[in-house]
């Protein structure tokens, strides 16, 4: 395994998905594709946060917590597949760096039950999981262990929705109390590097791509399951008849050509024919197809060459948790000389 070959003067990312099942159009459009050009102007760590996943997905039996595991190295074949380069970026595992953890219980004092119950963001997660008032106390904390991850990896730079700006505001709450009571910068403050294209919806039309709901197309999808899925895409209800008027907003078809088809030129003369009428949905969704073969097929190509060799891709884990550790290492010690009772070193 090489040495990273990112200058360490650049900026510094954090980024990273919970290992749950194969990554997505969704994830690809939201992040996966900004991170391979991210790699080649920033430092840039993702972190497989399979520690995060565990706090909805326990269990008695551990099936919950077995997915977790099994996905850790899918997600990292998906990472592969897209093009992204771990010799340049750091790939790193949550629960192989206790140093995380440590941090977590550090920030916990700095933040109240009231004050994690007001994100906005926790707010509508527990409320789209129905969980009322039995919400598992690592699920309500998880902004206290993002808070740990970001601050780890001294990230300045932070990639996310417009859903999870919350999330960035608590990290640097935690951040200025614990400056504060160290009476320095031990901290760094990180901004919210929010992607140009917005969140893709599912293609049921629903507002979310949902593993659960079955609305998605994996990066990992076969040529049948690319077809079937966009056999599925939802598009103009009113559009009865190939003649009549058809329209754009809400149309999962045009929403995914918007963010696939290159041909911006052509795309605009396919929408106008299309609100003109005269226009099928299926000549429509047969672009769409073309569309996405041709961008996935070879992502599936290199997903399935380095599916060949597991050995490699634990390596690379491995190889990437290790060098990651120098870093939050050194925050660990820095935050433990504000907390850690004196005298624990000579």
């Amino acid at each position: 395994m090489s040495v990273s070959k990112a200058p360490a003067d650049r900026k510094v990312i954090l980024t990273g998905d919970r290992p749950t099942g194969p990554l997505h159009l969704g994830h690809y459009v939201g992040s996966l594709k900004n991170r391979v050009a991210y790699q080649h102007e920033y430092k840039q760590f993702i972190l497989v946060a399979d520690a995060q996943a565990l706090t909805d997905n326990t269990d008695d039996e551990g099936k919950g917590r077995d997915k977790v595991h099994r996905n850790v190295s899918e997600v990292a074949l998906d990472y592969l597949a897209v093009g992204i380069d771990p010799d340049v970026t750091t790939i790193c595992v949550q629960t192989w760096l206790p140093e995380l953890t440590e941090l977590t219980f550090y920030y916990l004092n700095l933040v109240t039950v009231a004050r994690l119950e007001r994100n906005p963001t926790v707010k509508q997660e527990i409320s789209l999981r129905n969980f009322e008032r039995d919400i598992p106390a690592g699920f309500l904390t998880y902004p206290v262990s993002q808070a740990a991850d970001i601050t780890a990896f001294r990230a300045t730079l932070v990639p996310v929705g417009e859903d999870q700006l919350p999330m960035i505001e608590q990290t640097n709450e935690i951040a200025r109390r614990l400056n504060r009571m160290a009476g320095r910068e031990i901290l760094t403050e990180a901004k919210a590097l929010v992607p140009p294209i917005g969140r893709l919806p599912g293609i049921d039309g629903k507002a979310k791509m949902s593993k659960s709901l079955g609305n998605v197309i994996n990066i990992s999808s076969s040529p049948d399951e690319i077809r079937a899925a966009v056999k599925k895409c939802y598009t103009d209800p009113l559009h009865l008849k190939v003649e009549d008027p058809g329209h754009l907003e809400g149309n999962v078809a045009f929403a995914y050509l918007d963010a696939f088809d290159e041909d911006k030129e052509g795309l605009q003369a396919l929408k106008d024919h299309y609100v003109r009428g005269g226009l099928a949905d299926s000549k429509v969704k047969a672009r769409l197809e073309e569309r996405l073969q041709e961008m996935l097929r070879p992502m599936r190509e290199r997903r399935e060459e380095y599916a060949k060799n597991p050995d490699y891709v634990w390596d690379m884990l491995r190889a990437g948790t290790e060098r990651a550790r120098e870093t939050v290492s050194q925050t660990l010690d820095d935050v433990r000389s504000v907390f850690v009772t004196p005298g624990w070193k000579k």
